[in-house]
């Protein structure tokens, strides 16, 4: 997945806030739609990559084109530009991020080529000719977390996460409210192995989980490993970024699942269009709007894919996830009675909840 080495916090939204506004007569296109996509990672990592590229061949048929593509493109002004710079000198007129890592150098980018759309997957950067977006993960999350808490034995759930910021504490976060729909006193174990793509310490990280008697384990991290040490040791779990039951089918009971082509056909069409507009905030897109949606195992009990998709459905129809009172861990109220955090608060999520085991830092 895309590398961060600091918090997303509030700050985050300043670099929105101050993003260039599109032009009252929105962004058009010279000439025909030529889209490229850049890969920071290998396109089979198993996760975030590969869900993009997945999203890529979806994207080619539905618009019957081809679209190239350059893996292992690091998060580091150097690499990225060159590789930009040679697409847009063939041609292409649409340029695809996949990483955190490229907002600045997309912002720098966009604004020296003003004729060429660009498109970021969990950028923080935007402007006339430049998009970022990311899913509200914690939709998906505590819709898996709700399996998690419907197959836990003991009530002890665990969570093997990367780094301690907001996005990643909102699916913690969500994934506990999800349990406790169906076992109020469950507790979630959450370590943090400090990186996107690391197989090594997500084994160790899992492995530590299952001796402490974890019986169900979630994740947000980029491979599968997670969900192979739970089938390994005959507990149950749930992905993160794809279906992991691929990996590992009698273990893996849901994965929060990105299905990208939903928001990335109908956009690449309105750019085409022309008089495309950007927003200075991104896109932030739920399971009603296509970004993040959820894979069932077909071994669940039917009463628990019920609740699921009732929930779901609730989402979609517009119940929030963190409607309050949400306490964290010190016993301080972060979301009060009937109220919800905005799309600020959210980015900015700096807490975990009551009930959840482990620290940010």
């Amino acid at each position: 997945m895309f590398k961060l080495l600091r918090y997303l916090s509030v700050a985050v939204l300043a670099a929105f806030a101050v993003s260039a506004v599109a032009k009252a007569d929105g962004f058009s296109l010279d000439g025909d739609p030529k889209p490229a996509w850049l890969y920071f990672n290998v396109k089979n990592d198993g996760g975030w990559v590969q869900a993009q590229d997945e999203a890529r061949l979806k994207v080619e048929r539905a618009l019957e084109m081809n679209i190239p593509f350059a893996e292992k493109v690091p998060e580091v002004a150097s690499e990225i530009k060159p590789a930009v710079e040679r697409y847009i000198s063939r041609g292409h007129n649409i340029i695809l991020g996949t990483a955190f890592g490229y907002s600045d150098t997309f912002k720098e980018l966009a604004e020296k080529h003003p004729d060429v759309a660009f498109v970021n997957a969990a950028g923080t950067t935007n402007g006339p000719n430049l998009q970022s977006y990311y899913g509200r993960t914690y939709e998906s999350q505590y819709l898996c977390g709700m399996v998690a808490g419907a197959m836990t034995k003991s009530g002890k759930i665990g969570f093997v996460a990367a780094h301690p910021l907001g996005l990643v504490n909102w699916t913690i976060n969500a994934y506990l409210l999800g349990a406790r729909q169906f076992r109020p006193d469950a507790t979630l174990t959450v370590v943090f192995t400090g990186a996107w793509y690391d197989p090594v310490k997500e084994r160790s990280a899992a492995q530590a989980l299952v001796e402490q008697g974890i019986d169900v384990i979630g994740q947000h991290v980029d491979t599968p490993t997670p969900q192979v040490v739970a089938q390994e040791n005959g507990i149950y779990g749930t992905g993160h970024h794809r279906d992991m039951a691929e990996y590992a089918h009698k273990a893996t009971m849901c994965s929060s699942v990105w299905v990208w082509d939903r928001y990335l056909t109908p956009l690449i069409k309105k750019i085409s269009a022309g008089g495309w507009k950007t927003s200075a905030w991104g896109d932030f897109i739920g399971i009603k709007d296509g970004g993040t949606e959820i894979a069932l195992s077909p071994s669940l009990p039917q009463e628990v894919v019920d609740k699921v998709m009732a929930e779901r459905e609730a989402i979609v129809n517009g119940k929030h996830v963190f409607t309050g009172p949400i306490v964290d861990q010190d016993g301080k109220e972060r979301v009060a009675a009937g109220e919800t955090p905005g799309d600020g608060d959210l980015w900015g999520m700096d807490y975990l909840i009551k009930g959840v085991i482990g620290k940010l830092n």
